[in-house]
């Protein structure tokens, strides 16, 4: 996803909100949560995301949805990464006639009707922007628009597969979600632009909460005055809220530990890369404040190239391999293994 002049974040006061760009809130955008469908699974939002392009976010996007329309479920990909969409290509899918780019130029009105059918029964795609740049950076009033057509599918679960970055477009997509879902690879630059996204999210959720509580004024004198008030992370923010503000620090630590948060570590290769989802999770905790669940890992496996350059998902494609069964251990995990 371009990005424009939506940069990296490094505190508060630079993901603020603007009156052109304001943070998304949950009744500004509602998504269905929590219904219990015909089809017996919770429905939801899933958003995959990461720090940078190539880590796996296609791959875990196509293949959880494949999962879950074998087993019954109605599922739509929704594909995100309006700058650079390749999901129908992950699909077999020819590049469809009705894309994204034409709901939000509103040549559509209704986003069932940009939904391409797929080789796999129940399961549906909303191709992203192909033809038009500037649907790579929708304006407030169309990101509020997809996000309310995306929770009035008539599906059981909706998967989002974002682009790479940490732009107001793709947190708020990614903060919107039941679950979101943070890919990685075992790299240092991988890492460290999860820890740049985290942290931006991180903001991004706490500007949602402090207009809603009128709780700004408060965490602008804590960031102001974090030289002698011995701030060292995101967490003693909250804290210092919390000393001075009781009944809104308590609501905002509650909206932060509501954060979506959790993590795959993709291309997997040996035993102390195992062990990193393990260690991103408590440094996450011990910065943040906040639980990130490890979902599980995916090895590096040369079933998953195979398969890409057949256009076919890994789990149609070698169903059997290693990368296709941890894929379906992290629907376990999700809560979307039955």
């Amino acid at each position: 996803m371009s990005q424009g002049a939506q940069t990296d974040s490094t505190d508060a006061r630079s993901v603020g909100v603007t009156p052109t760009e304001g943070a998304v809130t949950p009744t500004s955008a509602p998504i269905a949560s929590g219904v219990v469908t015909s089809t017996g699974i919770n429905k939801g939002v899933i958003a995959v995301g990461g720090g940078k392009g190539g880590i796996g976010k296609t791959l875990l996007s196509a293949n959880l949805g494949v999962f879950l329309a074998q087993r019954g479920h109605r599922v739509v990909l929704v594909d995100a990464d309006l700058g650079g969409a390749n999901l129908h290509t992950c699909l077999g899918v020819k590049p469809p006639n009705t894309t994204l780019s034409d709901f939000v130029s509103r040549k559509v009105d209704n986003l069932q009707e940009v939904v391409t059918p797929t080789s796999v029964p129940n399961l549906g795609l909303v191709s992203g922007a192909l033809d038009v740049l500037g649907a790579a950076n929708p304006k407030y009033t169309q990101k509020l628009r997809i996000l309310r057509e995306v929770s009035r599918l008539q599906v059981d679960v909706v998967i989002i597969d974002l682009g790479g970055g940490t732009g107001f477009n793709i947190l708020d997509f990614f903060l919107i979600a039941d679950h979101g879902v943070l890919t990685v690879v075992p790299e240092p630059t991988s890492i460290e632009n999860a820890y740049r996204f985290i942290k931006a999210a991180y903001y991004r959720r706490l500007k949602t909460a402090e207009l809603a509580w009128n709780l700004r004024p408060l965490v602008e004198e804590a960031m102001n005055e974090r030289s002698n008030q011995g701030l060292k992370t995101p967490a003693d923010l909250v804290s210092y809220v919390e000393r001075r503000d009781p009944a809104g620090g308590a609501r905002l630590r509650e909206e932060i530990e509501r954060f979506p948060l959790k993590l795959v570590v993709n291309q997997v290769r040996t035993p102390e890369e195992e062990r990193l989802g393990v260690a991103i999770s408590e440094a996450c905790r011990k910065y943040f404040g906040i639980h990130m669940s490890h979902l599980g890992n995916i090895p590096f496996d040369d079933a998953v190239w195979q398969s890409v350059r057949k256009r076919r998902p890994v789990l149609l494609d070698s169903p059997d391999s290693r990368a296709s069964r941890s894929i379906i251990q992290i629907a376990g995990a999700l809560g979307l293994g039955g």
